[in-house]
């Protein structure tokens, strides 16, 4: 009927919350789209605004945390920068270890405690093992990102395939691969030390390329690593807060991008377009390579290769293709640092996840080398237990890990010192809770603070001291606290930490046997003062950029890195 309107409704949930609009048809009236729109939103806040007040708490009091102010929460209470160290204080003037607080209706708890870490995380993960609901990323093409997906039977594929190829037996295949990869370095060391932190970097690239796909990357202008750049920036910025009302007002996510002023959903479905290559393009290289029958062993030729034989799913592929991508995509997010606030534990800090074992090992690394040129008298400890195990006439391999508790002992405290991520990502709640007299309630986003974790001086006594000597006995063995907090928690815990885990070892062992990292030193010889800042990168902690240099140990060394190339 020429000149009446043609609205769709559809009877789907939008978040449980309110019916949703799908969209007008193109012969709509604009103004009545809008304030239909306009309309749906308020309905909607209203809704979301009430729902956050109507719990099933029986009177039982919410945890401790600041007074949210009408509408807004504790929108304006979350801080802008160093958020671990906050909530510590936090902790202090409400005098508690766990803290509620909400922003425009999410609701937020903050753990600083590892003993309530444990008992929500691990002995209560059927109800605290979702991930908090992030509408941006099912238009981006992200939702089949492994660290984002939401807690079920998708989910369960994911980490089941994750572990059979990642458990710490299985992760074992890879260590030819990063033992490789890790001599590589240590030859651009040699020869270009000035620019340490872009061959730590390259290195953080090249390891998830060639353990997932057996792909070798010789330098920032691969194809695979620009196209995942590319995909980053392109619809990276829609996570970032104020960047996207679609994160705050689901309903907009049905607007269609023809829409005048549909900014957003124009550049979510370009950055959609973008990953498609991104999960495609290395994934057909190792198909191509298993079919010539030239393949490295990889993630995915292993798979490619029990497909063949009628031993995977369709189901099965798919989520093969998302765990590696996964993988592969976090590499390009090193260059990206624009993150604040609460936004570390809602859509933006889940973003930034993707395989965390490898950007931690990026974040460690920076770590480990400021460390060791600070510390000259830790550096002799540890080069001192490499010789006498491994000697002068070789290079350091997984072998000797276990002969090495010195060099373990270093590593567990490099990570404890400073951890890569000082607040993990965020769980969500399944279903309400009750916990030390508190009402928690369904939805709530659970933060667990590792950096206050790990400054619990009944935990680890004078904290901001850098201590291996912590992890070890009197005999100088190693003791009993093996735990890494930085890998996370329950069953949200990094599916990567064993490759994470062997990656830094083999750097840390490798790098000490081979050098002495010191201080430059100008041109009159003096010392050169080391930067000790360190920057937020998203939810990442990373070391200032600083001054040092690599020193060759002995000619003996420097032939054998020369060799191993």
């Amino acid at each position: 009927m020429r000149g009446r309107e043609k609205v769709i409704w559809s009877t789907g949930d939008v978040g449980g919350q309110l019916p949703a609009i799908v969209f007008f048809s193109r012969q709509s009236s604009m103004l009545n789209y809008l304030q239909l729109v306009f309309g749906a939103l308020v309905i909607w806040l209203v809704q979301r605004l009430l729902s956050s007040r109507k719990d099933g708490s029986r009177g039982v009091p919410l945890p401790p945390g600041p007074k949210p102010k009408p509408l807004i929460g504790n929108a304006l209470d979350f801080p802008t920068s160093r958020p671990y160290e906050v909530y510590v204080e936090w902790g202090k003037r409400y005098n508690s270890d766990i803290l509620y607080a909400t922003a425009l209706g999410n609701k937020i708890l903050i753990v600083n405690k590892l003993e309530d870490a444990d008992e929500l995380l691990d002995r209560r993960a059927r109800k605290y093992s979702d991930r908090p609901w992030i509408p941006i990323v099912d238009l981006t093409g992200w939702a089949g990102n492994t660290a984002l997906l939401r807690y079920g039977k998708t989910w369960r594929l994911h980490r089941k395939l994750c572990q059979q190829s990642f458990r710490a037996e299985a992760a074992q295949d890879f260590r030819p691969l990063l033992v490789k990869k890790t001599r590589e370095m240590l030859h651009r060391l040699l020869e270009d030390p000035a620019n340490f932190d872009e061959h730590s970097r390259l290195l953080s690239i090249s390891v998830p390329m060639i353990t997932m796909y057996g792909y070798e990357v010789e330098s920032f202008q691969d194809p695979c690593v620009v196209a995942a750049e590319e995909s980053v920036q392109t619809g990276g910025d829609l996570l970032l807060p104020g960047r996207s009302w679609i994160n705050t007002f689901p309903i907009l996510r049905h607007v269609p991008p023809w829409f005048p002023g549909a900014t957003t959903r124009r550049i979510a479905e370009k950055a959609r377009q973008i990953n498609r290559r991104v999960v495609d393009l290395p994934y057909e290289f190792t198909k191509k390579k298993v079919e010539a029958g030239t393949e490295i062993p990889s993630f995915v030729s292993q798979f490619i290769r029990r497909k063949q034989e009628g031993k995977a799913t369709e189901e099965e592929e798919e989520a093969v293709r998302n765990i590696s991508w996964t993988v592969y995509s976090e590499t390009a997010l090193n260059d990206l640092s624009r993150c604040f606030g609460y936004c570390r534990s809602l859509p933006c800090c889940l973003h930034w996840v993707k395989f965390r074992s490898i950007h931690q090992t990026i974040s460690a690394t920076g770590t480990f080398f400021y460390l060791m040129t600070v510390h000259p008298e830790i550096q002799k400890k540890a080069q001192d237990e490499l010789d006498r195990v491994v000697g002068s006439e070789r290079l350091p391999d997984f072998s000797d890990r276990p002969s090495l508790p010195y060099i373990e002992a270093l590593y567990r405290e490099l990570l404890r010192f400073k951890p890569p991520v000082p607040m993990a990502v965020a769980h969500a709640l399944t279903e309400d809770d009750y916990y030390k007299g508190y009402f928690i309630p369904k939805g709530t986003m659970v933060l667990p603070n590792i950096w206050a974790m790990t400054r619990d001086e009944n935990l680890y006594p004078e904290p901001e001291k850098f201590k291996p000597e912590r992890f070890l006995d009197a005999s100088g063995n190693l003791n009993n606290d093996s735990r890494v907090l930085a890998y996370g928690f329950g069953r949200r815990i990094c599916v990567g930490k064993h490759i994470g885990s062997d990656t830094l070892w083999i750097i840390i062992a490798s790098v000490l046997a081979s050098f002495s990292i010191e201080k430059c030193k100008d041109a009159l010889g003096n010392e050169i003062e080391v930067n000790h800042d360190y920057a937020d990168v998203a939810i990442f902690l990373h070391k200032a950029k600083f001054q040092c240099t690599f020193v060759p140990r002995s000619p003996t060394v420097r032939h054998l890195i020369e060799d191993s190339k």
